[in-house]
């Protein structure tokens, strides 16, 4: 199955997600030769209650200003969206949702579930967009392609414009077979694909080898490049982006690990870091 149908949340608040991503989402869905949905929202902001907060300080102006100032940036981003889009002559439509902000993270998993692809900002460690890709990761069943923000880890790597050198992120693990299963269309239209195991940072428990998955790639008509790289008392985030820019890779695809409690994600380390502070695309699944 292709990847026809792709949506971008677009984040309106605090900040507005950057032009540069929002192009560089034009030009994957570009690469795709797929439809691409642009979703943003206006925040509903609630007055909080304080008998001595509206005496000190006009708390419904500040809530309103806030309010009146994640319309602005809405309106703004789909503006940048449209006229990206549009010269890239990808087609595109548009939904601008007005909700609570708490509601945001459920309202993206909703809308990802009948979508083929999610594509979301990476905002920082702790940031409300890491929330929110946690969110579709988990709960909407599709895979999510986390952009790199202009702001993260340095300035952001080169624009998309082809996803011909792609990477997987290969542990022999659940999540890890689930991202190949996941990420096929995109690995049989790649002009070279590599597979990446990353040694002594964690046991890999198993008795298959890497002969298996070429034995399953190559019945798809992928053959691939196998690495291993030493984690040397790096973290397997940081392993596997100096691996992509070592590699000049266009997109590296990795399973993503974790579990919910509550509200809350317990993830792994390497999804930790690919969901804040990635530094190209990265596909992720689960």
């Amino acid at each position: 199955m292709a990847f026809k149908d792709l949506l971008l949340q677009i984040s309106c608040y605090p900040e507005r997600s950057h032009d540069h991503v929002i192009e560089n989402a034009v030009a994957f869905a570009a690469a795709l030769k797929a439809e691409l949905t642009a979703l943003t929202f206006e925040y509903e902001m609630s007055v909080p209650h304080s008998p001595m907060g509206g005496m000190v300080l006009d708390v419904g102006g500040m809530v309103a200003a806030e309010t009146q100032k994640s319309v602005a940036n809405a309106n703004e981003a789909l503006k940048v969206f449209n006229a990206a889009a549009l010269k890239a002559g990808v087609p595109h439509s548009q939904m601008l949702e007005r909700t609570a902000s708490g509601l945001v993270d459920q309202a993206v998993a909703n809308h990802a579930r009948l979508r083929d692809l999610t594509l979301i900002p990476a905002g920082g460690p702790g940031d409300f967009q890491q929330f929110i890709a946690e969110k579709v990761i988990f709960e909407s069943g599709r895979p999510v392609v986390m952009l790199p923000q202009p702001e993260t880890r340095g300035p952001a790597k080169r624009p998309v414009q082809t996803l011909d050198c792609i990477a997987i992120a290969w542990d022999f693990s659940r999540p890890a077979a689930r991202a190949i299963a996941d990420a096929m269309p995109l690995l049989k239209q790649a002009k070279v694909v590599r597979v990446i195991t990353v040694t002594n940072e964690k046991t890999l428990s198993t008795n298959r080898s890497l002969s298996d998955l070429k034995r399953h790639l190559g019945l798809h008509g992928i053959e691939f490049f196998d690495d291993e790289e030493d984690a040397a008392g790096r973290t397997i985030g940081d392993t596997l982006l100096q691996y992509s820019e070592n590699f000049g890779l266009d997109l590296l695809v990795m399973g993503a690990y974790g579990h919910s409690r509550f509200r809350d994600f317990f993830l792994g380390g390497a999804t930790t870091t690919m969901t804040a502070n990635p530094t190209l695309p990265v596909f992720l699944s689960h």
